[in-house]
């Protein structure tokens, strides 16, 4: 038969690729790599960089917050460590069904918002 396939989130991706989807160039990464603990790419057996989807949104949320927000490095850390630590707030209202479908489906939606900003800069490249 076929061979397996793999997920977006187990591909990974050389730092030329990532630089294209971020729009950085590849100084700005490894800067970022000594800045940001979230930011750790395996590295080939040539020693190459190579990125899991993680870590791309990981890069795109940094440059969010550096270059759209206005985040110094030092911030755009704090905020990156307090993204991942704080749980959902759960809502103090009674939602209806409808609502907290929709809720739910907010996160996908985010990322979904983000790869599409990221393949648009590629295609007006």
């Amino acid at each position: 038969m076929g061979r397996a396939r793999t997920t977006d989130d187990e591909k990974l991706y050389k730092i030329g690729e990532v630089c294209k989807l971020a729009d950085v160039q590849p100084y700005v990464l490894r800067y970022w790599e000594t800045e940001f603990p979230q930011l750790a790419p395996n590295k080939s057996g040539g020693g190459q960089r190579l990125y899991t989807r993680r870590e791309i949104d990981t890069i795109l949320r940094i440059k969010e917050l550096l270059y759209k927000e206005g985040f110094t490095i030092a911030g755009a850390k704090k905020k990156l460590e307090q993204e991942v630590s704080e749980p959902p707030v759960a809502p103090a209202a009674v939602v209806s069904p409808s609502a907290a479908a929709a809720s739910a489906h907010a996160p996908d939606l985010s990322k979904v918002k983000q790869e599409l900003r990221a393949l648009l800069e590629l295609l007006s490249d």
